[in-house]
């Protein structure tokens, strides 16, 4: 299944302790009198999403990616959207998001193990991506469910060469599904989905969700450039900012 690299990829972790003008007024003593210069509206920034590391423990949980040889043409820079300790989730299915410089005709190769397991949890081949940039793999679309407090590994790999393994470009990261705090489900009963929300998750320390949430926001809404910047600066917490130049080209 996996040799070399990938075991010693899993090896380590195994070790290692995301306005508008109002309508008219018709009152005329609200009206500006004839050649009175008004003040242009002012237009706020989005607010910064501030992602909050969690407290629990083991520091470290992003391991492989950067730029490497895929053959003797081209070169990738492949990461996943992971922080650099263990990420945490209160969903049972998450999306999983991961990062590739360019298109490829390559496979890959996403796998989801638990961190003492054996058996994948997942371990599904994709066909490469056709655009560059940030992709995703959603858990429920593979019907594979988190059990809460189990750390998991998850993997994105390029295969290179089905008969050598070891050629494969790999990038891993860690997560662990937990409960949700009770002020983060009050919080929640008033945004589920939008910016507040995202802020609200990246503030509890969890974050799969709040990558997802402004992700699924950008996806239904791809031009608004406001919430790219909320998702670049959240990447950029992590030290993921090679993803944020991409973005913004």
């Amino acid at each position: 299944m996996y040799i070399l690299e990938k075991a010693a990829l899993i090896g380590i972790m195994a070790v290692l302790p995301l306005s508008a003008w109002g309508a008219e007024d018709k009152n005329p003593q609200n009206k500006p009198a004839a050649g009175q210069v008004t003040a242009a509206p002012v237009v706020s920034s989005p607010a910064k999403v501030v992602y909050k590391p969690p407290l629990r423990g083991t520091p470290a949980g992003r391991v492989g990616g950067g730029t490497r040889g895929a053959t003797e043409r081209e070169s990738f820079s492949l990461l996943v959207l992971a922080p650099d300790h263990i990420g945490y989730t209160v969903r049972e299915q998450p999306c999983l998001y991961w990062y590739i410089s360019k298109p490829t005709t390559l496979p890959v190769e996403v796998t989801l193990i638990e961190r003492n397991g054996v058996k994948p949890a997942l371990e599904k081949v994709i066909k490469g991506p056709e655009h560059g940039g940030i992709q995703s793999v959603c858990l429920a679309d593979h019907g594979v469910t988190l059990r809460r407090d189990v750390q998991y590994k998850w993997f994105v790999g390029l295969v290179t060469d089905a008969d050598q393994r070891s050629k494969d470009i790999l990038a891993g990261g860690i997560i662990s599904l937990i409960a949700p705090a009770p002020a983060l489900t009050e919080k929640l009963k008033e945004d589920a989905s939008g910016t507040a929300a995202t802020s609200a998750y990246a503030e509890d320390g969890l974050w799969y969700d709040a990558l997802d949430t402004i992700s699924r926001m950008i996806n239904a809404a791809p031009e608004r450039k406001d919430l790219r910047t909320q998702r670049n600066a959240l990447l950029e917490q992590v030290g993921l900012g090679e993803t944020t130049k991409f973005e913004m080209r």
